[in-house]
């Protein structure tokens, strides 16, 4: 199953956290503290982050991370291909058989078309989700606006 590694999931916690305090810097300590998350991961994480150009560093006693454009900008694919790169679903695809000829059901496979189809609209769906979209209101209603079909 598709399944975010905890890299990318202490990410974005970490970028919604910095879009609900958009202008403002935190720091490593306050955001794993907030969260309960590990301290030297996160610092990893966020340095990646910062090497991506998603988030700005600012040294210093008052220094901390800032997202680096708007919330609405920073799309969820942008990230998780940042931290783990583009997700897949089957182990043939994760291995790259498909493109090197190794998968010896390629010529019969019954799930080969239906599974690409599932992972480009997961990915879709990642391209189209924006981080403001994680912040906003969950009691809100998100407009049906994306498809599996893209």
């Amino acid at each position: 199953m598709l399944q975010l590694t905890k890299r990318t999931e202490y990410g974005l916690i970490a970028l919604t956290h910095l879009a609900e305090i958009e202008g403002e810097t935190a720091s490593v300590r306050e955001i794993a503290e907030r969260f309960s998350l590990p301290k030297r991961l996160l610092a990893e994480v966020l340095k990646d982050l910062c090497r991506g150009s998603l988030v700005l560093s600012q040294r210093g006693a008052t220094g901390g991370y800032s997202l680096a454009m708007p919330a609405k900008e920073v799309s969820l694919g942008h990230v998780v291909s940042l931290l783990e790169g583009r997700p897949t679903i089957t182990s043939c695809e994760s291995m790259g058989s498909y493109e090197s000829g190794g998968c010896t059901l390629e010529p019969s496979c019954p799930i080969r078309s239906p599974i690409q189809r599932l992972q480009t609209g997961i990915w879709n769906l990642l391209q189209q989700t924006s981080l403001k979209d994680l912040t906003e209101d969950a009691s809100t209603p998100a407009p049906a606006r994306r498809s599996f079909t893209q």
